[in-house]
């Protein structure tokens, strides 16, 4: 079984799926985004959403789009902070992408009262000037990895040996090894998305008839190279991918590089990656904690300190995470970007 085929499954199975069978956020869960740190994160995505709108020609209906909303923590912050600018708040449809019973229900009670719509696929999110969040949502799309074996490209698949699942490799059954270095050495590996290239696509659709941006942050890579990323979290730690499927959360670092070049390839503008650290410091971070800070608590002061620090941090989350933004073609620099050169124009060029 390809490793795509078998994060799939470990992951979205509709019974044994890890995502299906209840809410891996927080403490008590397997891991904490950047959401469940602190209430900052959301509050600056949303007056990012409103400064986007703006450069939108400020629309009278805006589909507010999240994919992989969690707790919907990020949702109930953004659309908080959003409320500081009725005119932008006033345009805004709810639509959030889930496959989860389980955290669809969790969503429902932290957005009680908002009325979200939900979606199985964006596929279905209904067209119009669009503003779609993705926070850590590309890294749990199943990816495939394609090994240099000896002077052949083989894929790197699931077995079982000794009764224990195992990675094997088969022959790749497509051209894809045709694209990879002729200077790649036995043992190489390297790790695709075709998942996150087809939404990409599906982005790149909507923005050809209106206005719209797509804001992605998440760890990765701007550029790829030899070497594998897929990992597996579990009580807050690293484990096995193969051990006990379906009880451990399955990802693979983003090739931030491939979806920008794709999406302007679609003609679409695209700003980053850029280093989460650096988004917020744009946003104003430290500006905004420091102003919570003048009526907190100690110990709300205390975890304000904490959460902004894990936030931007490059020993924490500051430079492994990347921001992204893929927009329709001709849009202004959006905010936290605005030292970009050009539209269409990575960061890193």
């Amino acid at each position: 079984m390809p490793v795509a085929e078998y994060m799939a499954l470990a992951l979205g199975h509709p019974e044994h799926g890890y995502y299906m069978k209840g809410d891996p956020f927080g403490t008590d869960g397997d891991f904490i985004t950047a959401p469940e740190i602190g209430q900052v994160f959301g509050e600056l995505i949303g007056l990012w959403s409103a400064v986007t709108w703006q450069q939108m020609g400020m629309p009278d209906r805006t589909i507010l789009i999240e994919c992989g909303p969690g707790r919907g923590t990020l949702m109930n912050d953004l659309l908080r902070a959003a409320g500081t600018v009725p005119a932008f708040a006033r345009t805004i449809e709810v639509h959030l992408v889930e496959t989860s019973p389980a955290l669809r229900d969790r969503q429902a009670g932290t957005l009680s009262g908002i009325g979200p719509v939900w979606h199985d696929t964006l596929d279905t999110v209904p067209d119009g000037p669009s503003i779609l969040i993705a926070n850590e949502f590309i890294d749990a799309l199943p990816i495939r990895q394609i090994v240099r074996d000896n002077e052949d490209w083989a894929e790197r698949c699931v077995g079982v040996a000794g009764g224990a699942l195992r990675f094997v490799t088969s022959p790749v059954s497509d051209d894809l090894g045709a694209a990879l270095p002729n200077n790649a050495l036995p043992g190489d590996i390297f790790e695709f998305c075709p998942a996150a290239a087809a939404f990409i696509d599906q982005i790149a659709a909507r923005f050809t008839g209106h206005p719209g941006a797509a804001l992605f942050v998440d760890y990765g890579y701007a550029r790829r190279a030899a070497g594998e990323t897929l990992q597996a979290v579990r009580d807050h730690g690293y484990a096995d991918p193969l051990t006990d499927p379906g009880e451990a959360d399955i990802t693979a670092h983003v090739d931030f590089g491939s979806l920008a070049a794709q999406a302007a390839s679609l003609g679409c503008a695209v700003f980053g990656p850029i280093s989460q650290a650096a988004f917020l410091r744009s946003l104003g971070i430290v500006e905004r904690t420091t102003a919570l800070l003048k009526n907190a608590r100690p110990e709300q002061a205390q975890a304000l300190q904490s959460a902004t620090q894990r936030l931007i941090d490059p020993a924490a989350m500051g430079d492994l995470f990347k921001a992204l933004v893929v927009a329709h073609a001709g849009a202004a620099a959006p905010a936290g970007f605005e030292t970009q050169l050009a539209p269409g124009h990575r960061q890193d060029d």
